[in-house]
This record gives C-alpha cells, sequence and structure tokens, in this order.
C-alpha cells in the first residue's frame, strides 16, 4: 500500500496537482465492484469509502458501519472521518485535486469539493497506471421470464415512453445498472455479490424497442461501446433529455 501511494504521488507534478480522490465505486456507481482502486491505495475493504491523497497527509472517508474496520486495516497511514466531513471539505483548502470524472457525479464534486479547493479532470485513471486491475467479464447476461419477475418487459418500456410523452421529453438516460437489469428483466455476472450486469439503456418516447422485444435477440450491432455514447447521442433527434443527476 505505502508503494502504491508514494506511486501514485510521483504522478501529482506530471499533472499539476496537489492531490489525488479515489472512491470506492466504479464507473457504474455501484458499491460492489469487481474493479477496487480504493483498497488498492487505501487496503481497506467496506463497501463505501472515499481516499483522498496529498502529497504529505493521506485521508479516508467512510461511514459508522466501518469505524473499526477502516481503522485496523487503514488507521496506520491515514486520517480517517466520517462522510460528514466531505460536505464542503474544509481539512485541505486552496488545492488542486485530481479525479478521474467517470466516478464522480457533477452533484459530488460540488457539495464535496468545490467551496474549498479546485478540481481537475485527469482521464486516465491514475490508480490503474500504478496497478492494473483484470475485469473478466466472460459469463453473458441473460433473461428472466415474465412469469418470475411478474411483467414483461414490453409493459415496462411502454410505461416509460407514456411517461416520457407526459413530460414532454424524447428520451431518458437509464445509466444504473440495477435499474437497467429491471427494466429488460435480464441479470448477469459482472459484479461480486449481486447478478447484475454493467450496463446503461436509452429509451425512446417513440419506442423502438418492439422489434428487439419481439425478437428476443439483440444483434451485434445493437450494442454499443461506452465509449461511442458521447457520439451517439449527438446523433439522436430531439431536444429533451431524462437524466437521474444522483449517476
Amino acid at each position: 500500500m505505502i508503494n502504491f501511494i508514494k506511486k501514485l504521488r510521483n504522478k501529482f507534478k506530471k499533472h499539476n496537482i496537489d492531490g489525488y480522490v479515489i472512491p470506492k465505486n466504479d464507473d457504474y456507481f455501484t458499491e460492489y465492484s469487481k474493479i477496487n482502486r480504493l483498497k488498492i491505495i487505501s487496503n481497506f475493504s467496506g463497501s463505501a469509502g472515499i481516499a483522498v491523497i496529498l502529497k504529505n497527509k493521506n485521508y479516508l472517508f467512510t461511514d459508522g458501519r466501518y469505524t473499526i474496520q477502516s481503522q485496523l486495516e487503514s488507521g496506520k497511514n491515514f486520517k480517517i472521518y466520517g462522510f460528514e466531513k466531505l460536505l464542503n471539505c474544509n481539512l485541505f483548502k486552496n488545492l488542486t485535486l485530481g479525479i478521474d470524472p467517470k466516478l464522480f457525479t457533477n452533484t459530488q464534486i460540488k457539495k464535496y469539493f468545490l467551496k474549498n479547493n479546485k478540481i481537475k479532470p485527469i482521464n486516465k485513471n491514475l490508480v490503474d497506471e500504478i496497478k492494473k486491475q483484470k475485469n473478466n467479464l466472460g459469463i453473458p447476461f441473460f433473461s428472466l421470464n415474465k412469469n418470475i419477475v411478474g411483467e414483461s418487459v414490453s409493459s415496462k418500456i411502454n410505461k416509460i415512453s407514456k411517461y416520457l410523452k407526459k413530460n414532454k421529453s424524447d428520451y431518458i438516460f437509464i445509466s444504473a445498472p440495477e435499474n437497467v437489469a429491471w427494466i429488460l428483466n435480464i441479470r448477469g455476472n459482472d459484479v461480486p455479490n449481486s447478478p447484475i450486469p454493467n450496463s446503461r439503456l436509452i429509451i425512446s418516447k417513440f419506442n423502438k424497442c418492439k422489434k428487439i422485444i419481439k425478437d428476443k435477440v439483440i444483434k451485434k450491432n445493437q450494442f454499443l461501446d461506452i465509449n461511442e455514447f458521447p457520439k451517439k447521442i449527438l446523433k439522436l433527434k430531439g431536444k429533451n433529455f431524462i437524466v437521474d443527476n444522483k449517476y
């Protein structure tokens, strides 16, 4: 752990930052993820936490469930506080903190850091550069029968389409994998301890999913790599999107 912290600090000068922020969540904002950058940098193995590595201090923020565990696992090298201390954090001031922008919402950044510090987005995750983790995705997701889940996919999507029309919106972007799993009645093996498939979904008010549902097959060209998402958004016709700012 100490060696990883030292390697991380060695990158500060290159990126012109005073510190780096590492959350527990991955870019799907799930607590339980196969990629655990927080444990690499802090040795903390709990399901919720955020580490802040500065040039000469380390901070770990977590909740009341992990008061004893965080001290045992990380107390020698980190100052440990509850999440409430992150709100408009004043434990350190006038610093430029690097973050991986895929791992934070705009709301989190404003709430935690912008009152007393500055944020610098760094697209390449610095912890991944120190220690690359394998994320084996060899098991495909699978569908659940309507008799098991109680409502068909088409019924759920029809309700969403009606909601969009009622609210004069063209699309809804569903970014939480658990919500995608519920809407499409699918499950997967992308995260430990939960049968959730890491995925995101765009639904149109025109309900263009009917053929996919009828055929019960999603063709290769109907999948979209997440890195292509910004380009896809720009090509969609319509002006109004509904999004959940918590994700």
